[in-house]
Formats: C-alpha cells, sequence, structure tokens
C-alpha cells in the first residue's frame, strides 16, 4: 500500500510539472479579428416642437358670421377661416374712398393751376398734403376691413375653434391656432464634452413611447453657441420629416446622434480584454501557444470593443478560457474560430 501511494504521487507531480511546462494545451474559445463598419453615437433626451405654430386672435370685434374649415383639417397658407361682419368698416372704407378721390381731384387741378401761376405755392402744397391724408386714411379702413376675414398665416393644420358662428369676437380674442406638422423639430441637449464632435448636418435617430419599435430619422440643423452653465450640456436643433403625419408636438423623445462612421474599425468582444492592474489586455494565440499582449481600447458597443492598438487583422484572440493561460501555454481551440464584428 505504501508503494502503491507513492507511485500515485510521483504519477501526479508528473503531470503537474508537464502541465505547467505546457504540456497539455488549455481548451479555449477564440474568434478571429477583423475590421467591421463602427459608428460612435450619443443618445439623449428631447421634446418635438413645431416648425411653426400660432394662436390666431380677432383683430376688429364683430359677430362671427362664418367658420371656413373643419376643425382638425389641413389649411393652406391663405385660406379663410373666419369671417367677421364687416358692415360698418365697409361704410367707413367707402367714406374714405370718397374723401381719396376727391382730393385727388382737388391736388390734380392745383397742379395744372399751380404750372400756370394761378394759385400760390402755399394751397398747392395744401391740396397735396389734404390728399396724402385722405389716401393714407383710405389704407387704414381698407386694412381694417381685411382683418375681418381671418386666414391662415401658413400651411399647416388647425386645431379646435374657440368661438363660433353667431359669437361676438373681441379684440385679441382666441379663435382658433393652427400648426405646422411637416417638418418637426426636435430640441436636445447633449453634455458639452461632445461639443466638439456635434455639428449641422449629423444624423439622428428619433423614437417615441406612441410607435414602440418605429424609428423617425432627422438631420442636425443648428448647434447652440452657448454652454448651459447648470447643466453643463449643450442644446442642439434637428429638423424631423413627418410625412405621415404620425408624430406630434409635445412629444417626449429618445434621440441617438450619429457622431461618426468608421468603416474599418477593429472590434473584438468585450470578453477577450483581460484587465492587468492599469492595463488592458488580450491572449493572441500563435502557433498554438498563448501571449499576452497590451491593447489601447476605443469605442464600446453593445458587446463589444473597438481596439485602437495591439492588435492586427486576422489575428486569433481567446474570448473565455484566459483563467487557464499563462504567457507561453500551450491552447486548443473549441471549434472553429469566428470573425470578430462579424
Amino acid at each position: 500500500m505504501l508503494i502503491a501511494r507513492i507511485l500515485i504521487l510521483s504519477l501526479c507531480a508528473a503531470a503537474t510539472l508537464t502541465f505547467a511546462q505546457g504540456g497539455y494545451p488549455a481548451a479555449v474559445e477564440t474568434v478571429q479579428v477583423s475590421t467591421s463598419t463602427m459608428q460612435s453615437s450619443v443618445r439623449a433626451v428631447g421634446t418635438l416642437l413645431a416648425e411653426a405654430s400660432a394662436v390666431l386672435r380677432a383683430e376688429v370685434p364683430g359677430q362671427v358670421l362664418q367658420v371656413h374649415f373643419a376643425e382638425g383639417a389641413r389649411v393652406r397658407k391663405g385660406d379663410k377661416l373666419f369671417s367677421i361682419e364687416a358692415t360698418v368698416l365697409e361704410a367707413e372704407v367707402n367714406e374714405a374712398r370718397a374723401n381719396a378721390e376727391r382730393s385727388t381731384a382737388a391736388f390734380e387741378r392745383a397742379r395744372e393751376m399751380y404750372a400756370k401761376k394761378l394759385v400760390s405755392a402755399n394751397d398747392y402744397d395744401a391740396a397735396q398734403a389734404n390728399m396724402n391724408v385722405d389716401v393714407a386714411r383710405l389704407l387704414s379702413s381698407q386694412a381694417k376691413l381685411s382683418k375681418t376675414v381671418i386666414r391662415a398665416p401658413f400651411d399647416g393644420f388647425v386645431g379646435l375653434r374657440e368661438i363660433n358662428v353667431g359669437d361676438y369676437a373681441t379684440i385679441g380674442q382666441a379663435v382658433v391656432d393652427v400648426v405646422q406638422l411637416d417638418p418637426l423639430r426636435v430640441e436636445f441637449s447633449v453634455p458639452e464634452t461632445l461639443l466638439p464632435k456635434i455639428s449641422a448636418g449629423q444624423i439622428v435617430s428619433v423614437t417615441v413611447d406612441a410607435y414602440p419599435g418605429e424609428t423617425f430619422e432627422g438631420t442636425i440643423t443648428a448647434v447652440s453657441p452657448r454652454i448651459d452653465v447648470a447643466g453643463h450640456s449643450v442644446a442642439a436643433r434637428a429638423s424631423l420629416p413627418n410625412t405621415l403625419l404620425k408624430l406630434r408636438p409635445g412629444f417626449f423623445v429618445r434621440v441617438n446622434v450619429t457622431l461618426a462612421e468608421k468603416t474599418d474599425a477593429l472590434l473584438v468582444p468585450e470578453q477577450a480584454i483581460w484587465p492587468i492592474g492599469q492595463d488592458k489586455t488580450v491572449y493572441v494565440v500563435i502557433d498554438g501557444k498563448a501571449q499576452q499582449r497590451k491593447v489601447i481600447l476605443g469605442e464600446r458597443l453593445p458587446g463589444q470593443v473597438e481596439v485602437l492598438s495591439g492588435l492586427a487583422v486576422g489575428e486569433i484572440v481567446v474570448t473565455a478560457g484566459q483563467m487557464k493561460l499563462y504567457e507561453g501555454a500551450a491552447v486548443q481551440t473549441q471549434g472553429p474560430a469566428s470573425a470578430a464584428g462579424n
């Protein structure tokens, strides 16, 4: 029994020594390094706003005679929305027109007589002044009369009317709002550290809770020149097409901004990175042996990380089993190596 126990211990010691010298390959999982397209992006939250929105108000008093639109309907710039009773203003325009015509005729006679030296310069100047005053009064009364018809100020959609036929509209009373729905504006902020990376023309992807799974794309149109001191952030604005009219001003949105795109980025799985103190390393398989190599990392993606230096295309890196490895250890890959980033 003693001889048998000594023999077993000798065999175990020999096996341990052999394993320590790399005699038995360690089973690991690997991946082949390859290039891939990588987008650098930042996420933010924001709000949808209308490019143009106005609350229309009555500018002259009077009874509402007619409503020319259906609530929620599309309107074009200049379309009639409301007609307000205009009898008094029409009479004022007629009176002002008659006065303007009379004073204009008087001025023409005065000009002819002044040319013949039949009237003084003072009489000529007075006739011209009277004409100018009457013409100005005519234009003013015509402007007031035009305000009895409330029109759409731009292309858009009308909301719910605040006044009905037969109601008396007072000056400044809100009657309806008009909103432009296509395109919309996205307002959001990003950390101030990203100011050098964000600029007009970059693509944004927007998602909203109302349409889960759908993405809407737009373009940054402007970046604020000021930094928000309280939040240490910079505000940006993007234009978002809304041809299907699914989106509405006021929506809470999640914004993803594409900052840059690399077509030749070296990506490896996150689990391939093996920290050693402050350094980041990977195990590379060369001729069946493990070689530990320091790497410099770049951008991170879900499940992957960019390697800026330390690796080359085509090399094989270990993604699982690093605890069994050391410099020069023999390795045996489990299954075929796959390309990283694919």
